[in-house]
């Protein structure tokens, strides 16, 4: 087999890398400390005008045709410096992509430009409810059909970038009697559309310089242009969003995960204890090693799962394995960053702090690694 990234992933990733540095990291804490959205979304802006809000898009829709390997490269690297830039890029990423693999030819047209161009600044996706998390096929949002295409109902939980979206896939009941996964539908509202509004933005434990907001439908009429993938396919599209997002959302734990421990790493070799480094200490060698080593394969379950998508074939049980262990293992890189720090790294002054409140998030969105394992089993099993 051959590890050997091309010439263009690697251009990508450097870009990335350096964006990251130059952009980002300036900011990364204020945007933290003060929710204030503006400077995310200043930087997403930039980050379009690269080509990073629609890296596996065809070039036909203003996308850079790069491929999910690159994708993934380039979220891991932004990821590293600024977990909430990542997250909103994963999301409108995904966002483009179901677009393009479910859209007509007029909505593709219509909206998949202004997502890359960032002329929206972000996509969101409404499937979570109250009580429709792990289980989408329990949700109560609704879509009756009327002589004007679709009034929907009910509300969202917990939808990334919901405040500064220009358009939202939503999922919604379209036949009440029909079996399990066969009665929901997916629709594309507009931000502005009436009988739409944005509720409470959530008070979070990580990732805060990203809006996760609830989301409600009243009466909301939306077109039957505006049907995704046609009625009643809904489950299948929802199916398609949650693996490729599982790659996004690896990739970027990795990041996170990489970033605590280059960290950590180097404040380990500074700080003297007891006359030398405590690098010096096999304790914290052991750290380190583990560390690195649960990254490095992590990393490689996912760039796995990411070729296969870009070469059209299955990829949804690794891109659950990749996830799984991506995220787990980026958990344990964080926790053991701030234990190398001793009592700074529990304090706002250093950024291990920060990178272990965003990292934990990523073993509970897009699937929860107890949902991962059940579906890693079942396809097994069956």
């Amino acid at each position: 087999m051959d590890f050997r990234l091309n010439d263009e992933q690697l251009m990508i990733q450097k870009t990335a890398r350096d964006f990251a540095q130059k952009e980002l990291e300036p900011v990364a804490q204020k945007l933290d400390k003060t929710k204030d959205f503006s400077l995310l979304v200043d930087n997403i802006k930039k980050m379009a005008q690269l080509g990073f809000m629609g890296l596996a898009v065809p070039e036909c829709y203003g996308g850079a045709q790069a491929g999910a390997v690159a994708y993934s490269l380039a979220l891991t690297e932004i990821g590293r410096v600024c977990a909430s830039t990542a997250v909103t890029m994963s999301v409108t990423n995904m966002v483009a992509e179901l677009l393009v693999e479910f859209g007509t030819e007029l909505q593709k047209q219509k909206y998949v430009p202004k997502l890359l161009s960032g002329e929206y600044a972000a996509g969101s996706f409404g499937l979570t409810e109250a009580s429709a998390g792990s289980d989408p096929t329990s949700m109560k949002t609704t879509a009756v059909e009327n002589e004007d295409g679709y009034l929907l109902n009910g509300s969202k939980l917990f939808i990334t970038s919901a405040e500064y979206a220009g358009i939202f896939i939503v999922w919604a009941i379209t036949d009440k009697h029909a079996e399990r996964r066969k009665g929901m539908s997916a629709f594309i509202v507009e931000q502005n559309t009436p009988g739409f509004t944005i509720g409470k933005n959530e008070e979070k434990m990580g990732q805060r310089g990203s809006a996760t907001n609830e989301i409600i439908f009243e009466d909301c009429q939306v077109s039957r242009e505006n049907l995704l993938g046609g009625l009643h396919n809904g489950y299948r599209i929802a199916l398609a969003e949650l693996a490729g997002g599982r790659v996004g959302i690896g990739s970027m734990a990795v990041g996170i995960g990489l970033a605590a421990m280059d960290f950590a790493t180097n404040y380990a070799k500074e700080r003297i204890q007891f006359g030398k480094p405590i690098s010096s200490f096999q304790a914290l060698q052991w750290m380190i090693a583990d560390s690195y080593t649960e990254l490095e394969a992590a990393q490689l379950l996912i760039l796995r799962a990411a070729f296969l998508k870009e070469t059209g074939q299955q990829f949804a049980r690794e891109a659950a394995m990749g996830k799984l262990y991506a995220t787990e293992a980026a958990n344990r890189a964080c926790y053991r960053a701030v234990q190398m720090l001793g009592g700074y790294g529990y304090v706002e002054d250093y950024p291990v702090e920060r990178y272990y409140r965003d990292v934990r998030v990523t073993t509970i969105y897009e699937g929860t690694s107890e949902i991962q394992r059940l579906l890693i089993a079942r396809s097994f099993l069956t």
